[in-house]
């Protein structure tokens, strides 16, 4: 059996962040042995004035000129053209880039989590309709511009579960991709922490935290036998989002995989966004 990563999507849009993210690409491509390939999409949006000079179909073929010569020569030597496909599509990015992955079978979609650094409190419009969208694992980082990536024997990952109905399809793949790369892997819990505008007696908040985490470390050795995943699990209190950035950041992970279920609501979506907005490492999710 091939590793669970054999063809990886770049999606490309010739910005600061994109070039960022070669060297992440690169990483993830060197670790798993995989196949990758850039794909740009660009849009037939024009002004009337525009349309009043050419024909559509001049502007097409302008446009689709400019746009192939910009993606042959976009990290050229990163990504040498005889050995990285390169695909050029018109329509919407984010249809366009879930599209291509569901068709073409891609393994792993990686871009960044916004075009700029407008603002860093917002997700990229793109980047969260492909996390909504995409059928595959989608890898993100908003710290290309500022971090690198790890040396390649650094190999310390960590998986997020929730313990929900969930859990056990995102920790049977982290595992696997964990196998396929020989990376160490943790497992990381969040129990939401009580309301702290709540007058508490203090010792029985240690009381009620003492039981979650005794019964949270229950339900994980459970999920660990069906597994079958002996590595080691760190249960912390606290904000959701939180409590799973800073055990990352205190791991010293170089990846964190997270589940993304296609059913999830506003509100798990919205945590998602932020856990990927926030995370000190690329996230992976699933």
């Amino acid at each position: 059996m091939g590793s669970t990563i054999q063809r990886i999507l770049f999606p490309v849009d010739f910005s600061p962040s994109c070039e960022a993210m070669a060297p992440f690409v690169k990483r993830a491509a060197q670790m798993c042995s995989a196949r990758v390939t850039l794909l740009h999409v660009f849009d037939l949006t024009s002004s009337g004035f525009e349309l009043m000079e050419r024909s559509l179909q001049e502007m097409k073929e302008d446009r689709e000129h400019v746009a192939r010569a910009r993606l042959n020569s976009f990290l050229a030597g990163d990504f040498p053209l005889d050995g990285c496909t390169r695909l050029l599509w018109i329509g919407d990015a984010a249809t366009r880039i879930a599209e291509v992955a569901r068709e073409g079978h891609f393994d792993l979609i990686v871009m960044p989590t916004h075009a700029g650094v407008f603002r860093r409190t917002l997700l990229g419009s793109t980047t969260a309709k492909i996390l909504n969208d995409a059928d595959c694992p989608v890898m993100t980082t908003q710290h290309a511009e500022t971090i690198a990536p790890r040396p390649l024997e650094h190999r310390e990952w960590a998986c997020a579960v929730s313990l929900q109905e969930d859990s056990e399809r995102v920790l049977r793949f982290a595992k696997r991709m964990a196998e396929d790369v020989h990376a160490n892997l943790s497992i990381i819990h969040a129990i939401p922490a009580g309301d702290p505008g709540l007058q508490r007696q203090f010792d029985l908040d240690e009381r009620v935290q003492s039981r979650e985490r005794a019964l949270a470390r229950e339900r994980i050795a459970e999920l660990q036998r069906r597994v079958g995943f002996e590595g080691p699990v760190k249960v912390v209190i606290g904000s959701i989002k939180d409590a799973l950035t800073g055990a990352a950041r205190h791991l010293g992970a170089d990846v964190l995989m997270i589940g993304r279920s296609p059913e999830a609501g506003v509100r798990l979506r919205d945590l998602t966004y932020a856990v990927v907005r926030d995370a000190p490492c690329p996230v992976v999710s699933i």
